[in-house]
């Protein structure tokens, strides 16, 4: 995705001094656009850590009990035998 946002603000400007914008224009949109990139960029690892640190969280709590804590109820007893 990145790769693709990288390659349009390398692409628009181009297009746009082909139709017969300026070069000032250009370059705004081009430091516009790369602005815009590197935003989403950094939001997008921001959003990918947070939800790779609360899948971990979710992980950490299913498998620790606390101290003294019974089970899920399914089991009676200690070690009593099933018969």
């Amino acid at each position: 995705m990145v790769r693709w946002a990288a390659f349009s603000c390398l692409l628009v400007p181009v297009v746009l001094l082909w139709c017969g914008g300026s070069f000032a224009g250009a370059t705004g949109t081009a430091l516009g656009l790369a602005a815009v990139t590197a935003a989403c960029r950094v939001l997008l690892r921001r959003s990918e850590a947070g939800a790779d640190a609360a899948g971990a969280a979710r992980r950490g709590r299913h498998h620790r009990a606390a101290p003294g804590a019974r089970g899920s109820g399914r089991h009676s007893g200690g070690n009593t035998p099933v018969t």
